[in-house]
């Protein structure tokens, strides 16, 4: 028996399960060094209940676990909680935080000095009450109105974000004026607490490492899923929490861009496109662009023109950056995209970057009159910078896209992977 062995056979489970609980690994995981993570979280616990105020919001009932996560810290089945809503819940007011939680999941929420109370929670969706799903959401929403109504008093003004329409509609019902809950959470996450980048930071180096391991596993003749599934085993095995999206693609399947990855085989000489999309340590969203090129040749010149033509947008739009700048002062100032790579442009120019792409949505100028919105751009904001560059009907496309700090004097890199040298021209 090795000393490891040993240690796990003597163990004294229950005297030490306070220390086994999900707060205390989270808090002294590897990624967490140096980091306050009890800072990070009344940060963010005091961001939402700052914006609640100024929209004028009693309380907010949120089920999306990215939302209560970013208020809470705590953790619980992410995926499957945002497919089965209301599974886990929290209600949050100016001075109480509630979190109701999943079925035998109680002890996954003690610890927190976010959390004041963890309640069972009462599944109301179609799937865990079948055809009493009315009866189910009404005696749901009889109970929420009675808290709520103990806590801040008759007809309060309750936020909603993701809670299905039964839901909603039953709380109207009892009376509670019912508004959107998105603003002031997204205006809450916006902003990064300078403890809160070293969360940030460590999402992308762990991410780094795995596309680190990505590119030197590239061989033509593996196919995609092959590929895409070493960073997805890298980031995972460094308390990452999940790949939000599958984008890699290789030779034609990277023109145009937003193809799912797929058992296509990589060719030779091919050039290959990865977004990262990981939600990474600690939940932050690590997100940045790479394009590589397969081998066992040099690039060619049309691969070179893609590459390079991206790399200058993704440079300038980041050279333009800096607080006080208005969303629709950004989108006149940037790059302008040629007419032959305009219509397979990304959707947009650059987005906000948390816990998940988030707000704001910077839009392109010719997209602004149609889908854009006005707002200022300000220090704590992480941003992500993108580029897509491919002709229509295209042979392949380049994708690349850096992620960024506002702060009061520029800019600060934070996606620190570096370029492809060989594809720049």
């Amino acid at each position: 028996m090795n000393v490891r062995e040993y240690d796990m056979a003597n163990f004294d489970w229950h005297a030490e399960r306070s220390d086994l609980a999900g707060i205390a690994l989270l808090d002294r995981a590897p990624e967490s060094e140096g980091i306050d993570l009890k800072a990070v979280r009344l940060y963010r616990l005091g961001r939402v209940r700052q914006e609640m105020k100024r929209y004028r919001v009693d309380a907010v009932i949120l089920s999306d676990p990215i939302n209560i996560r970013y208020a809470t810290g705590a953790r619980n089945m992410q995926v499957f909680c945002q497919r089965n809503a209301p599974s886990r819940y929290l209600l949050l007011t100016a001075n109480k935080s509630i979190l109701f939680e999943f079925t035998g999941c109680l002890h996954l929420g003690e610890g927190y000095e976010t959390i004041d109370e963890v309640r069972p929670s009462r599944t109301a969706s179609f799937v865990a009450a079948g055809p009493d799903i009315a009866a189910r959401e009404k005696a749901w929403a009889v109970e929420m109105n009675d808290l709520i109504t103990e806590l801040v008093g008759q007809g309060a003004t309750v936020g909603l974000e993701r809670l299905n329409a039964g839901t909603a509609i039953a709380l109207k019902e009892c009376g509670l004026t019912i508004v959107d809950a998105q603003q002031p959470v997204e205006m809450a996450r916006a902003i990064k607490s300078a403890e809160e980048m070293k969360c940030v930071n460590a999402s992308l180096r762990a991410t780094e490492t795995g596309v680190e391991k990505l590119r030197a596993a590239i061989r033509p003749g593996m196919t995609e899923n092959e590929l895409w599934s070493v960073l997805h085993q890298s980031v995972i095995a460094q308390n990452a929490d999940y790949c939000e999206t599958r984008l890699l693609n290789a030779g034609q399947r990277s023109n145009p861009w937003f193809q799912e990855t797929s058992s296509n085989v990589i060719g030779e000489n091919e050039l290959i496109a990865l977004d990262t999309d990981v939600v990474g340590c600690h939940g932050y969203y690590s997100d940045f662009s790479r394009t590589f090129h397969s081998g066992p040749g040099k690039p060619t010149k049309a691969q070179r023109e893609l590459y390079t033509v991206a790399h200058e947008q993704v440079i300038h739009n980041m050279g333009i950056l800096k607080a006080g700048m208005s969303f629709r002062d950004y989108a006149d100032r940037a790059w302008d995209i040629p007419e032959k790579y305009y219509q397979n442009r990304y959707y947009l120019s650059a987005h906000g970057c948390g816990m998940t792409g988030e707000y704001p949505y910077l839009y392109h100028r010719g997209d602004f009159p149609d889908a854009g919105y006005d707002g200022e751009i300000l220090p704590g904001m992480t941003l992500c910078v993108e580029s897509y560059i491919g002709e229509t009907g295209g042979c392949e496309g380049v994708k690349l896209e850096q992620q960024v700090l506002v702060t009061e004097t520029g800019i600060e890199l934070l996606s620190r992977f570096p370029f492809e040298e060989d594809l720049l021209r």
